[in-house]
């Protein structure tokens, strides 16, 4: 680094560097769940005769679902955690969240059984969750105004990147049980990364500041504005929750591609990610962070049901799109969802978006692998039914968005 660069510029970046490599480890344990998803239904799966999801995988759409689904549950347990960040500090509970997160990935490792492993991911899930959080909630906070979209676009890429790296591992480490090797890997992150965020700073506050008298809640005034946050939140979830949990599932199993295929694309697909993340840091400043949100949504749409259409060509070109459309959309998202609530209940309130996203995914994973398996599946008819029904009958709902303030010029209260 520069000798010349200002100690507190210098620090500041040192801040950027570990909220960087706290949410890349983050997004690394969050993925593996999802990475690992085909080797471990394999694993633990029985294979029958008829032409349905579990013939070509081992495990039911519905027991895939019920899995994804469960995991996906467990995050509700992110809204009481990410409210004690308004208590106890940002910086506290980001470290105890990713140190346990961490952990219990790894001891995912262990897995005797595929229950075990949903298990262990499902209580790994809301501590990952709320880690992702409150860095994206600490970097809106230390940032200016001119610079918040930028640094949070750096954030949703350090999340891209461990997720990515996830899946490279998953394609590099092949064998019996390779799986365990990926969940192992966590610790890596426990020894590197968490000891670092002691330098984390708090966030300032007024001193006037007092949390509120019950754990969860939010003003009444903030409310209806939530409740649209939390309606587009929910929607959001509903596309991506299957269009992401069920992508190595159906790549390696419907489609047969070879696992280390499917992670030169993911790679490749980075460069996609990063290419949306520069079109949103533009389009946030320019459009506004609501459209950037309403185009992203609906490419991400367009992308997911073009990729689960049947056939290897869809579904490259279908994930390479639906990533650079999740890029687009991320940091928008990240930035409205902060920007809008005030300091003393803003990891609350963020909280419950992330209930909203949850509910969201549930019912999307319940949609799909229900309509999955109740049509026929083939690697050239793909899962085109189930993308169809799920990902855009909601799509109208992104008129709410109207409703909600433009934050772009928004300083933080």
């Amino acid at each position: 680094m520069d000798e010349h660069v200002a100690p507190s510029t210098r620090h500041a970046h040192q801040v950027m560097l570990v909220l960087f490599l706290a949410t890349l480890a983050a997004g690394f344990a969050e993925f593996g769940a999802t990475t690992s998803l085909n080797d471990v239904a394999r694993h633990f799966g029985s294979f029958t005769q008829h032409n349905t999801i579990q013939s070509v995988i081992g495990l039911s759409g519905s027991a895939l679902g019920l899995g994804l689904a469960a995991y996906r549950l467990s995050s509700l347990a992110a809204l009481p955690l990410a409210s004690l960040a308004d208590r106890f500090g940002r910086t506290r509970m980001l470290r105890h969240t990713l140190l346990w997160g961490l952990i219990i990935t790894a001891l995912a490792s262990l897995s005797p059984s595929y229950w075990f492993f949903v298990a262990c991911f499902a209580l790994a899930r809301p501590l990952l969750s709320v880690a992702n959080t409150l860095v994206q909630i600490i970097t809106v906070e230390l940032a200016t105004v001119k610079l918040r979209i930028q640094r949070i676009a750096i954030m949703a890429a350090g999340l891209g990147i461990g997720s990515g790296l996830s899946a490279v591992v998953h394609g590099v480490v092949r064998g019996h049980d390779s799986f365990r090797w990926l969940f192992a890997f966590a610790l890596v992150p426990v020894l590197l990364v968490v000891p670092l965020l002691r330098r984390i700073p708090e966030p300032a506050k007024s001193a006037r500041e007092t949390p509120l008298a019950r754990l969860g809640s939010v003003p009444l005034e903030a409310r209806p504005r939530l409740a649209i946050v939390c309606a587009i939140t929910l929607l959001i979830g509903v596309i991506t929750g299957p269009a992401g949990g069920f992508t190595f599932v159906y790549a390696e199993g419907i489609l047969k591609m070879h696992p280390s295929s499917v992670s030169e694309v993911v790679v490749i697909s980075g460069a996609a990610g990063l290419a949306g993340l520069f079109l949103s840091r533009r389009f946030a400043r320019t459009l506004g962070r609501r459209w950037t949100i309403a185009i992203g949504v609906v490419f991400t749409a367009l992308a997911s049901t073009f990729a689960y259409g049947g056939g290897k060509t869809n579904f490259v070109i279908g994930y390479i799109f639906t990533v650079g459309a999740g890029g687009l959309l991320a940091p928008a998202v990240t930035a409205i969802s902060t920007e809008i609530f005030a300091h003393r209940f803003r990891a609350t309130a963020t909280g419950w978006i992330t209930v909203a996203g949850v509910i969201g995914a549930i019912a999307g994973l319940g949609l799909f692998g229900w309509v999955g398996d109740s049509v026929h599946t083939s690697s050239s008819s793909g899962l085109r039914v189930a993308a169809l029904v799920t990902f855009l009958p909601l799509l109208p709902a992104l008129f709410l968005l109207i409703r909600l303030p433009e934050s772009r010029a928004m300083e933080l209260t």
